[in-house]
């Protein structure tokens, strides 16, 4: 038996066909980094089962455009407000327009972010700080401008937060420390927001193709040859993302806060010695006749 042998990789989800039509109907999403990507894509799926939405990015004419998809494409009200998260005083107009035009906020994505590749020795400090400012910064403005509103629906929050600070990766000292910060804010605001009823989680995506991310940070655009090999065989799909998000926000996740959910296909499983030709995986599970030489026997 060969590594070719091993069982399909498992199926792109779809929350149309695995959520109940309507759930979210009545119920108000806003989202920062709304207008492309893994959080567009959680925007959409909320609004297919029923949500309004009110996004948010700095761009005007990119924002007023997803928008118009979103509400086109699936027969929800969408509203776009350009705001930088890095201003508590956009960002605080922004949301009151919002409310405005959708009357409330059940659920928020902090999904704003900015990243790039740079050693520390090549890193500026402002650079650095920038980042800082963006990603976690950003999720503290977020909150601070939605938390009132959230705390009279009795709803919830996901930080869209990475694998990076899970264990260490080169030139990622900035997003890695901006992400960590995420994560342990999300924790306190599950503890001094849980008793007015609203829950706080991370979502921690791994590598999702068809992402601006994922084209930055990996020289290949199709990662079939590398991926494919890996614990689960195929990249994750941005619906892999949007499907944890509508558990969160829908019932089933009533009682679960201060959460970390890694979603990577189990890419944070895969030490690097496992994936090399010394000792090739999966092919040393599948067919462990394979690779017999490196095995003792202790039968």
């Amino acid at each position: 038996m060969s590594s070719t042998n091993r069982v399909p990789p498992p199926p792109v989800p779809d929350p149309t066909k695995i959520f109940q039509r309507g759930l979210f109907k009545g119920k108000v999403v806003l989202a920062t980094g709304g207008g492309s990507g893994i959080v567009m894509e959680m925007v959409k799926a909320l609004m297919q089962l029923g949500a309004d939405a009110i996004i948010i990015s700095r761009s005007k004419e990119k924002i007023e455009s997803s928008a118009a998809d979103l509400s086109r494409e699936t027969g929800q009200k969408c509203v776009g407000f350009s705001a930088d998260v890095r201003s508590p005083a956009q960002l605080k107009e922004a949301v009151d327009n919002g409310v405005k035009e959708l009357g409330k906020i059940d659920f928020v994505i902090c999904g704003a972010a900015g990243n790039f590749l740079a050693p520390i020795s090549a890193l500026s400090e402002n650079a650095f700080k920038t980042v800082i400012d963006i990603d976690t910064l950003g999720t503290y403005n977020t909150v601070k401008a939605t938390m009132e509103h959230v705390k009279r629906t009795h709803g919830a929050y996901i930080h869209v937060s990475a694998t990076l600070h899970y264990r260490g990766l080169i030139y990622q000292a900035h997003a890695s420390a901006a992400k960590a910060a995420v994560d342990a804010l999300s924790q306190v605001i599950a503890v001094e927001l849980g008793p007015f009823g609203v829950r706080s989680n991370i979502v921690a995506p791994g590598a999702i193709m068809g992402t601006v991310g994922m084209n930055k940070l990996s020289k290949k655009k199709d990662g079939e040859d590398q991926m494919g090999e890996a614990m689960l065989g195929r990249w994750g799909e941005k619906s892999d993302i949007s499907s944890i998000a509508c558990y969160l926000f829908s019932d089933a996740g009533a009682w679960i806060t201060g959460q970390k959910f890694v979603v990577d296909g189990g890419e944070l499983h895969m030490p690097p010695q496992m994936t090399s030709g010394n000792f090739p995986y999966p092919q040393a599970v599948v067919d462990p006749a394979s690779v017999v030489g490196l095995i003792k026997s202790r039968l």
